[in-house]
């Protein structure tokens, strides 16, 4: 059984709520990532993902000094670091999301996108994922 320790990526992009839409922009490029979790210290407040920052902002033309917490995602849900690979699967589709943080004893310590379910070899966790994700919310 695969957990989320296995596939998890632990290099972590972060910023507070006081960060601007192009500080995350600019911190995506530097960490070519595609997702930022916004942080209020050891706690996760939210998360901004390259899609939020182009359809909920500039696609309206906004300001990009604007405060990045505008356009996160909060009530970011999260699994701990032993849950399986299949019921994460299961959780990403049902919740239509393209990254999970995972946590060690309520902090964050990684993060499980789709493309981390596709290398797992052996696995169709990606491809129960991405089902849910596929269907219109």
């Amino acid at each position: 059984m695969a957990t989320l320790k296995d596939i998890m990526t632990m290099d972590l992009t972060t910023t507070d709520a006081g960060a601007t839409l192009k500080e995350v922009a600019t911190l995506m490029r530097q960490d070519d990532v595609g997702s930022v979790l916004i942080m209020d210290g050891d706690t996760l407040s939210g998360i901004i993902t390259d899609r939020d920052i182009v359809i909920r902002a500039v696609a309206y033309g906004h300001d990009f000094g604007t405060p990045v917490t505008d356009y996160t995602t909060g009530d970011v849900h999260s699994m701990d670091v032993d849950s399986d690979v299949k019921d994460a699967a299961r959780e990403m589709a049902a919740r239509q999301v393209k990254r999970l943080p995972v946590t060690r004893d309520g902090k964050v310590v990684g993060i499980v996108s789709l493309a981390d379910l596709a290398n797992l070899e052996g696995s169709t966790a990606d491809q129960t994922a991405l089902e849910g994700i596929s269907k219109p919310a």
